[in-house]
């Protein structure tokens, strides 16, 4: 056996796309593929007609895709299928096995498969989110009962779930700020930019009913002389609501790659969230991101901004399009000291350093698993005649 073969598994539920939009998962499950086998399992794919069967993808990140793809069924129906087809390739092994979860849902066809470790990474409230499943809380509570470690997205949802569980720990959104940097250097711009005239404000994320549209068409109304570039796939509300002007940009959605060269061409960063349930307890990973691509940023009131970066003064906490329009005027000359604040701030952050922390979890994880099981079988050796069993 090779030392490929050796190394540890980390099987991953998500019910986002690995290509959909780059963020927490495929930070940490990267940096993860350096020592583990990562398998990355999506929510089914339903097919007329179709053969229940596993497909399957290398990404270049090291990270094995899975994609089951099922005929149409009940809930019940579907997880019984998708738990014959992992069946074969997680069977029990002698091999460490983390089961690392972002859907509670995946408990539905996953509770049977052997672990050293359970981890659940609560990055958001999905029970919030429009269309979440009924049965959720459910599986969410079973989660709970079944991890060895849960991990929160950000400080709000950490004081929201620490008593649910005996070992929570925040890990709030973090950065890669090398690659954003690149935004400071100002490369050359994409050729869907470059006819959009200044100045500018942007906003890159998924678009969704997180975002408060009616503020981006108060703010564009208030300030025709700026250009709004609104970057990101539209999901789960009708790209038709979305208001249309002379000065509003829908561009799509980008890949991580190419972000910073938009982000170059920009002068404000704009996070325009609507306040309610979706949003309580979000951390906005593009908040660092805007900040080390070196853009003053308005947002609104969500709480992991305003603590700490709109209590550092790295961010500013607009309410409405009056607010967000004189924001724009005031940050398109940065404060002075803002970015050496800025920098300071972000010198203690990287997702490096949060999969570090992570990952010493683990390891302390397993090795006290590893310890009871030693008491358990120890404890039931009989003991040699003439000696004494010491525990």
């Amino acid at each position: 056996m090779n030392a490929l073969d050796r190394r540890p598994q980390l099987v991953c539920f998500s019910h986002l796309r690995w290509d959909f939009v780059f963020q927490r998962p495929q930070h940490l499950l990267t940096r993860a593929a350096r020592d583990y086998d990562v398998y990355y399992v999506e929510e089914p794919v339903v097919e007329a007609g179709a053969a229940p069967h596993l497909r399957t993808s290398r990404r270049p990140e090291g990270v094995t895709v899975i994609v089951p793809v099922l005929p149409p069924a009940e809930d019940e129906g579907a997880a019984a299928m998708i738990a014959d087809l992992l069946g074969p390739i997680l069977p029990p092994s002698s091999r460490q096995r983390i089961l690392w979860y972002y859907t509670p849902m995946a408990m539905a066809f996953s509770r049977h498969i052997e672990a050293d470790t359970v981890v659940y990474d609560n990055m958001d409230e999905l029970s919030a989110f429009r269309g979440a499943p009924s049965r959720l809380l459910d599986l969410e509570a079973e989660l709970f009962a079944r991890a060895d470690l849960v991990f929160t997205g950000g400080m709000s949802l950490y004081a929201a779930k620490r008593r649910r569980h005996r070992s929570v720990h925040p890990f709030p959104s973090s950065i890669d700020v090398a690659h954003f940097h690149e935004a400071r250097r100002k490369p050359a711009e994409p050729a869907d930019q470059t006819t959009i005239g200044g100045p500018r404000a942007g906003f890159f994320g998924v678009i969704d009913e997180r975002m408060d549209i009616d503020l981006v068409a108060g703010t564009a109304a208030l300030r025709p002389d700026w250009q709004f570039v609104m970057i990101g796939p539209v999901v789960k509300i009708d790209p038709a609501s979305l208001p249309a002007a002379p000065n509003i940009h829908w561009l799509g959605g980008k890949s991580y790659r190419d972000l910073p060269a938009y982000l170059g061409g920009w002068d404000v960063g704009l996070m325009p969230f609507a306040l309610n349930e979706a949003t309580r307890f979000i951390s906005p990973t593009k908040t660092p991101e805007f900040l080390a691509a070196g853009l003053p940023v308005l947002s609104t009131a969500i709480t992991d901004v305003v603590s700490p970066y709109g209590e550092k003064g790295l961010v500013e906490i607009v309410s409405d399009p009056a607010g967000m329009a004189d924001g724009l005027d005031r940050l398109r000359t940065p404060p002075s000291g803002w970015l050496a604040a800025v920098d300071g701030h972000l010198a203690g952050m990287s997702w490096n350093q949060t999969w570090a922390g992570m990952q010493r979890l683990i390891d302390e994880s397993v090795q006290a698993r590893r310890q009871r099981v030693g008491d358990l079988r120890r404890r039931a050796l009989p003991t040699p005649v003439g000696e004494t069993l010491h525990v």
